[in-house]
């Protein structure tokens, strides 16, 4: 599984930052995201990647800001291959995925649904790799208590049974997919 989480995570983020080259022309543009431009999405990305990136490390970092700090370059894709690069090699490391648990997992999802708000901030096709969505559900739902969930999601939406991946990750962290 640990390779698993890696592979995951490289094209989960590989995914996002292929967004990028269109969100750099409109940072202050909307996005799915209540209250958050793009340049707020990226810094908030950036943000929650250096988190785990410090996780990894066995460093103590607070946990990401909803107020994220400007961490975002005048180069948005120069910051998202560095960061992007240095999660893979720190997290590749022998060990480190098993003495993180859940850490690399939680970044995957949080690359993918980013990604996904990106895409629709910026017009641009929000469809996620085969098999990610689904990889995401199954390792964020019913995880996060209802009080964990204030500040992290927006409430459930309600999907029909058959619902595709994306659908149901979506509608689980209150987002609403076209």
């Amino acid at each position: 599984m640990p390779q698993d989480l890696l592979d995951l995570y490289g094209t989960a983020s590989e995914w996002a930052n292929g967004k990028l080259i269109r969100a750099g022309t409109d940072l202050d543009g909307p996005t799915p995201c209540d209250e958050w431009d793009v340049r707020r999405l990226l810094n908030h990305m950036l943000d929650t990647q250096r988190y785990f990136l410090s996780n990894a490390h066995g460093e103590d970092a607070p946990p990401p800001s909803p107020t994220p700090p400007q961490l975002l370059s005048g180069d948005p894709l120069r910051d998202f291959t560095r960061s992007r690069a240095d999660m893979l090699a720190a997290f590749g490391e022998a060990g480190v995925i098993e003495k993180t648990g859940p850490s690399l997992g939680i970044a995957f999802s949080d690359q993918l649904l980013h990604g996904w708000d990106l895409a629709e901030a910026t017009g641009q096709d929000s469809a996620m790799p085969a098999g990610l969505a689904e990889a995401a559900y199954n390792m964020i739902h019913g995880r996060f208590t209802d009080e964990q969930r204030k500040g992290v999601f927006k409430p459930a939406i309600a999907v029909a049974d058959d619902a595709s991946p994306q659908e149901r990750l979506l509608a689980y962290t209150g987002r609403a997919g076209r």
